[in-house]
């Protein structure tokens, strides 16, 4: 008796399933468009997108949903057509019951600022570039100087990642140079001097050995004695006194 109670319930609740699908399914595709809802989930950190930029973007391809019959909106080209917009990593689009348009948005994360001849853009965390916003600064890594879009791509962005991975570099790694021979300076936000790493050959290695030096050389010498501190040479640290 249990058990043909059981499979009694079970079908009930599958037909009630079935027929809610059914149900909503018909609420969202009869009708037109009562609205766009617009929801940027990390806007709180990030303000690389508006809603009127989203708006723009959809009524300029001709895919503003509002008023327009629910069964004739693709939310999968709505979808395609917000990712081209480079301030964007990820688009959930999708109809509701009450016959509106909800658009589900993640920006990109810039970790990376280049300044250069070959442009200004930012770099992501996945090491592809984004453009910069009228709306917001990002307030991260900056590189300037000879640095070619591959170079940012691929060896700054690797440069990048290590130093945001690291708390003591992320935090005293200011600006990054590269000269004409893509030898690398960096600007520390502590100390009046500059890092001369030469190639990014065993970065690791190189800014281990600085970080020893921070800590047994500067407490007795000061921030100030040095105007410049060499890492290109092996198994060695070349300090210029100011």
């Amino acid at each position: 008796m249990i058990r043909v109670l059981s499979i009694i319930i079970a079908t009930l609740l599958t037909c009630y399933v079935v027929a809610s699908a059914f149900f909503f399914r018909d609420v969202k595709e009869e009708g037109a468009c009562q609205g766009l809802e617009i929801v940027v989930r990390d806007s709180l950190d990030k303000h690389f997108v508006t809603d009127g930029d989203l708006v723009y973007l959809l009524k300029k391809s001709k895919l503003y949903p509002v008023k327009k019959p629910m069964n004739i909106i693709n939310t999968e080209k709505i979808e395609e057509e917000l990712l081209s917009n480079d301030m964007i990593s990820h688009v959930e689009v999708y109809k509701t019951p009450s016959r509106r348009i909800k658009l589900e948005i993640e920006q990109k994360m810039p970790i990376l600022r280049v300044n250069s001849p070959s442009g200004n853009y930012y770099i992501d965390n996945v090491g592809s570039i984004m453009p910069l916003s009228r709306h917001y600064v990002a307030h991260v890594l900056v590189a300037s100087g000879y640095v070619e879009k591959e170079f940012a791509k691929n060896e700054l962005y690797k440069f990048a990642l290590y130093l945001q991975d690291n708390e003591f570099w992320n935090d005293q790694i200011d600006q990054i140079y590269v000269d004409a021979d893509k030898n690398v300076e960096l600007i520390p936000r502590v100390g009046n001097h500059r890092i001369i790493l030469g190639s990014f050959e065993d970065y690791p290695g190189k800014l281990e050995k600085l970080r020893l030096f921070y800590e047994q050389a500067i407490p007795k010498v000061g921030w100030d004695k040095y105007s410049a501190i060499n890492l290109k040479y092996k198994n060695q640290i070349v300090c210029t006194k100011r």
